[in-house]
This record gives structure tokens, sequence and C-alpha cells, in this order.
């Protein structure tokens, strides 16, 4: 069995279409769609594409699907209140029940793998956040519950892989809106093991694209994730600063 890890999408059809005609090349069996799929400017065509491939992909869901489905999530600022509404509007009632059903976590047993839980964030929570720097100990809190050889997330958009307790733990990466250094698609084979990928594909007629969808400042949206996005580094730094000040992205609120 071969499995792809499409993580972190966030509405980005363009680097979804490149991605998905290289799982196919590659004779994928099951598409693991690793959660915040839809939280960008082409929210329906990016969620009906995955859907489309029927049994074969295995979604779990990310904090973007349990925002946008919970009527009482809201952001503080407008602008995120405004792409927020412009989601649910566009997505409607039916995606947005998917949305509600998806479970936290998908468990696959991969040939020459061996069991492998799927997550988003970590096993215990879509907010945790877990980086190339998270220390050991915070780490194997994380896992404690995983029970499997191999543990995938996602959610900080940056490939990864570690060896703690003899369990593999990996970031897939994101499809849509990477924090790399090179633009590109980023997503994970499990196959014999965990394989990091990158996909190119034309980012800057992807934020054309963007521009011409409605969704709230777009072409600044564009700039800031597609043209322009945080540097690996910068974007570790951050999410780790996160994890040390606000519990509930450390898994313990």
């Amino acid at each position: 069995m071969r499995v792809a890890a499409l993580y972190d999408v966030h509405g980005n059809l363009p680097a979804l279409q490149a991605v998905l005609a290289e799982v196919e090349r590659d004779g994928v069996d099951v598409v693991v769609v690793g959660g915040d799929v839809a939280a960008g400017p082409m929210p329906v065509e990016t969620l009906d594409r995955l859907r489309s491939l029927g049994d074969r992909a295995l979604f779990l869901s990310g904090n973007a699907e349990r925002e946008l489905a919970d009527a009482g999530s809201e952001p503080d600022e407008e602008l995120g209140r405004a792409r927020l509404a412009w989601l649910r509007e566009q997505l409607g009632p039916e995606r947005l029940d998917f949305m509600r059903s998806l479970p936290p976590n998908v468990r696959v047993v991969v040939d020459g793998v061996g069991p492998t839980l799927f997550c988003h964030g970590s096993p215990r929570s879509d907010l945790e956040v877990l980086t190339a720097d998270t220390p050991d100990d915070r780490l194997r809190e994380a896992i404690a519950t995983a029970d499997a050889q191999v543990v995938i997330c996602g959610h900080t958009h940056s490939q990864w892989i570690r060896e703690l307790d003899g369990i593999t733990v990996a970031n897939a990466g994101s499809v849509g809106l990477p924090y790399e250094d090179a633009p590109g698609a980023y997503w994970a084979l499990v196959a014999d093991g965990v394989h990091h990928r990158r996909t190119e594909y034309d980012v800057e007629a992807a934020a054309r694209l963007y521009a011409a969808t409605g969704f709230p400042d777009a072409e600044e949206y564009a700039r800031e994730t597609l043209l322009e996005p945080e540097t690996r580094q910068a974007a570790v730094d951050f999410f780790e600063q996160l994890a040390r000040e606000r519990p509930e992205f450390a898994g313990r609120a």
C-alpha cells in the first residue's frame, strides 16, 4: 500500500491539481487528507476535487474545518470575520456538515511501515504546534497516546522528520501554503518509510486566480501566502514561541 499525505491545502486548487497528478503517476492507493482543506480562495473546488476521489480519500479534521463548522467560532479581527463569512457562504450547509463529521485522527496500517497515525496538529489536539525544534519532552507528551510506529502531522506547514523512542514523527508539509525555502506544493508519500515530496506548479498563475475569486483581500492574501511567504525558520520560531506563551498551542489547554 502506498499512501499520500496531503495536508493544509487551504483552498489552493492549482497546487492540489499538480499534486494529484503526481499522486496518480506514483500509483498511490490511499490519499489521507490531513485537514485545513478549504480555508482559502477556492474552497468549494478544492474540497469537491478531493471528495471526488471517493473511497481512496480518508479525511480527518483540522482546526480550520472545526472553526468553519462551528457557528460560534469568530475571529477577533474584521478581515478574519469577513473571510470566515465568505467561506461559509461559499461552502454551504452540506459541505459544512461534511466537515463537522470528520474524525480528528485516521489510522492506517501501511505495508513496510506498520501502524501509522495521521493527525492534524498532534494526536491530542488539532491546535498543537509541533516543529523541527519542538523539545523532546513536549514531543514525547504529544505522541504518548498515538499507539503507532509512525505519526504524520501537519498544521505548521513545514516538512520535518524525527525519531523519538523508536517512533517516527513527521510533518507532511503544506500543499497550498508552505513555509519552506523554495516555492511548490509539499506533501509526503508513506510507503516503505516516510518520503517528503515537493511538486512544482505555477505559483504566479495561482496568485492571479486568487485575485479573481472574490475572497476578501485576495491580492494581499496571495502575496503573503504564495509570492512572499514566511521563511521556514521564521515560521518555526513563531510557532515555538506560540507554544511557549499559549497552552492551547502546546496541547495543554
